[in-house]
């Protein structure tokens, strides 16, 4: 069994672990922005419209 090469090994391992949790939270914590900027603009457009039923329907004469 080869001491040195096992170690460096399980360090290398741990190292791509700690990479890819540190991506994924990077990713859920913009995703999660994403979500509240989605929101804030969904209501700040239903203030701002003053009749929302205009424009719901289409009336089409061919």
């Amino acid at each position: 069994m080869n001491i040195p090469e096992l170690s460096m090994s399980l360090a290398q391992t741990q190292t791509m672990n700690n990479v890819g949790v540190a991506l994924l939270s990077k990713s859920l914590d913009m995703m999660e922005s994403t979500g509240d900027q989605m929101v804030d603009m969904m209501r700040s457009s239903m203030e701002l419209s003053v009749n929302p039923a205009v424009g719901a329907n289409i009336d089409l004469s061919v």
